[in-house]
């Protein structure tokens, strides 16, 4: 498993620059199919993503607390996101459930290997970067689909909504 994992990270530049290629694809098919319609949330939350993945390409890893500086990253995308939605989100796609759970996650797991690398000094291989190896590409490539079809897939939104009703109810009662 451990040399699957640094096949993997071999490969991590090249995977990057794919993600970001989807999310460029996001943006034009959503810019491409919104021309004529009222509602452009899904193109502007495309916009986002596409513009925070494509800077990201610039960071150099090689240097000083890279997962840090990735962390930051998603981060400032959340913030971006939420920025989004209190000015300009009018009707909520069923991507921006997909993109705050998806960089919560991405965020969680770049602090948690800054943490084991960093602060820690691990580099011996274990669970957490095997989670990190498989559930990184997984949750980008899942939220730059669901930007383009635009389907709870995953039913997210739906469980979302669910919890939410079912807290709701318990604090009535």
């Amino acid at each position: 498993m451990e040399g699957l994992f640094w096949q993997l990270n071999s490969i991590n530049e090249y995977f990057g620059i794919l993600i970001t290629w989807l999310f460029v694809f996001a943006f034009l098919f959503t810019l491409s199919i919104a021309i004529n319609k009222q509602d452009k949330s899904r193109v502007h939350l495309c916009f986002i993503m596409m513009a925070s993945y494509t800077s990201s390409l610039f960071m150099d890893i090689t240097t000083a607390a890279p997962h840090l500086k990735l962390f930051i990253f998603d981060a400032l995308t959340i913030a971006a996101i939420l920025m989004w939605r209190i000015f300009l989100g009018r009707k909520i796609p069923y991507g921006f459930y997909y993109l705050i759970v998806g960089l919560c996650i991405n965020a969680s797991l770049f602090m948690g290997m800054y943490i084991d690398n960093t602060l820690y000094g691990n580099w011996d291989f274990w669970w957490l970067w095997m989670l990190y190896g498989f559930l990184m590409p997984i949750i980008d490539i899942t939220m730059a689909l669901i930007l383009i079809i635009n389907k709870d897939l995953l039913k997210l939104v739906w469980l979302i909504k669910k919890l939410k009703t079912s807290s709701i109810s318990k604090l009535i009662a």
